[in-house]
Parts: C-alpha cells; structure tokens; sequence
C-alpha cells in the first residue's frame, strides 16, 4: 500500500511539472518575433538593382527598369528600417562620388544607348513641352517615363533603327499612355527616315545627341507673369536643361520646373532679373535681364557648347 502510494505521488509531480512548462508565457511568442523580424530584414534585398547598362528583355533602358523596382520596393518595418539603413548610407556617399553629369542628366544621360520602339503620329512641332508649332518636324514625344516631368523637353536624341537608318529629333512632346519606357513617338516625317510607314512600329537605339547649330537661345515668360508671379522657359538650348535660376538679392535661387517645362517663380523672386542655365553637363551660362513680357519669345546671346 505505501509503494502505490509513492508511485501516485510522483506521478502527480510529473504532471505538475508538465503542466507548468506548457504554460509558461513568452515560449511561442518568442519564436513568432524572430521570424517576423528574419522576413522584414530579407524582403528589402530583393530590389536590388540591375548592373549598370544591361538592357531588360522588354527593351527598356536600364534606367527605366531599375525606376520600376524602386516603385515596388515594399515597407519596412522598424526593424527593416534599422537593417537597411547602412545601403541607404552607402548609396549616398555612391551619389556624391558620382560626377555632376550623372546628377545633372537625370534618367536619360550621355553616352548611355537606350532601347525601345518607335512609332509615329502627325506632329507640328508643339505639344507638352509647350513649343510653339513650326516647320521643323524632325521631333519626337517622349514616353512618360523618359519624359521626367519635362526634363527630356529640348533634348536631342539620335535614332537608330535595326536596317542601319538614323535619324536625330528633338523632344517637343510626351507620349502617355500606352508608350513603354523607351519608346518614342515620332514625327511622321520622322519615321519615314526610318522605316516604311506600313511598318508602323520597329525597334530602335537611341541616345543623346549634341547638334552643330547657329541659334541661340530664347527666353519666353508664360502668359499670365508679372513682377510677382512668373513662369520661364528657355527655347532651343542645344544641351538638356538641368536647371533654370534667377538673381534674387545676392544670390541666385533655383526654380522648380513645372511639368508642362516653365520654371516657376511662385512669389515673384527673380521676375524681370537675370538668368542662369545649366546644362546636363554644368556649363552655364548668364543671361542679363530682360523685362517679363508675356508670351513674347526673346532671343539671347547664349548658347551651350557641343558635346
């Protein structure tokens, strides 16, 4: 009798103790933790950008594709926030040390060949660059993602197509829509240098280009500006526009530029002063004041150096 009841007794202490190590708080909690925190360190790394360069099989230009990546980069949670931050240091000091053109250039940069397709449409030479129409047809609209907000207005670039033909048009529109990164929407005029109109899509090459030309540049003020509000364009610049800046007090202040390619001044700041311009390249160039004369082209004796 007393055997069975020791043998009683310390089953009863077996089940305790068992009893306590399943309820013992924090166990799975603390699993869960470590792999929430493994899965939000890891996610990050999978935008990771392509070599510089490289086309995508889509025919995209590399810029274009490593734009979409960073669209898609997920949220970090704290912790991923603490893990990443190191790369996003070393981006940075990447960006410094990078030269002012590929700062300046913004996604479409010299000596870079981008691929894609073109097709055509009856253009005059306007559009949403905000040029005026005129008989030089040799341009191109440019699709949204190349396009930048109207950075690419103004530039040059050289099409190649795959039969060896070539032509050089300058961006005047935007192509939204169905226009893939890489695309441009040539002039019709264009694309018959290029290829037979049946043709009506092919694919190309191209790249900036930095035209011989005799003109100068013009200054236009949009309808609407006065001493204290304005909006500046700058026409037929021979190199991308980077920045447009004007004389405020003893310095020079930096203009935002509108999608519709004006560079505003919301508070009048600059309105009717000097003018500084900066191409993709950094050369700049000081233009003296002219009076802010609505709508009215005004030429300058400037122009950028061929590249």
């Amino acid at each position: 009798m007393s055997k069975r009841w020791l043998f009683l007794s310390a089953a009863a202490v077996l089940i305790v103790v068992s009893l306590a190590l399943v309820l013992l708080p924090g166990h799975n909690d603390d699993e869960t933790v470590k792999a929430e925190e493994g899965s939000a360190v890891t996610e990050p790394s999978a935008t990771g950008s392509s070599p510089a360069n490289s086309p995508s099989p889509s025919g995209s230009s590399t810029a274009s594709a490593r734009a979409t990546a960073a669209s898609k980069k997920p949220s970090a949670t704290p912790s991923a926030r603490a893990t990443t931050k190191p790369a996003a240091t070393s981006a940075t000091k990447a960006g410094q040390q990078a030269s002012g053109t590929a700062s300046l250039a913004g996604r479409i940069r010299p000596g870079v060949t981008y691929r894609g397709v073109a097709t055509f449409y009856d253009a005059d030479g306007g559009g949403a660059c905000m040029y005026d129409p005129s008989g030089d047809v040799m341009t191109g609209a440019m699709n949204s993602t190349d396009y930048e907000s109207s950075k690419a207005c103004g530039a040059y670039v050289l099409v190649h197509a795959a039969n060896g033909a070539s032509i050089t048009v300058r961006i005047t529109n935007e192509c939204p829509g169905d226009c893939a990164p890489g695309q441009i929407d040539l002039s019709a005029q264009a694309f018959a240098k290029l290829a037979a109109p049946s043709a009506g899509r092919i694919p190309i090459t191209w790249n900036l280009a930095s035209p011989s030309t005799s003109d100068t540049i013009s200054i236009r003020y949009k309808t609407g500006s006065t001493r204290y509000w304005c909006g500046i364009q700058a026409i037929g610049h021979r190199n991308p526009l980077a920045r447009l800046e004007v004389r405020a007090g003893s310095s020079w202040r930096q203009l935002e530029r509108a999608d519709y390619n004006y560079f505003l001044s919301e508070d009048g700041s600059g309105c009717g002063g000097a003018l500084r311009l900066t191409d993709i390249y950094g050369q700049q160039l000081t233009v003296p004041a002219l009076a802010v004369r609505a709508n009215v082209t005004q030429p300058t004796q400037v122009q950028f150096a061929k590249h």
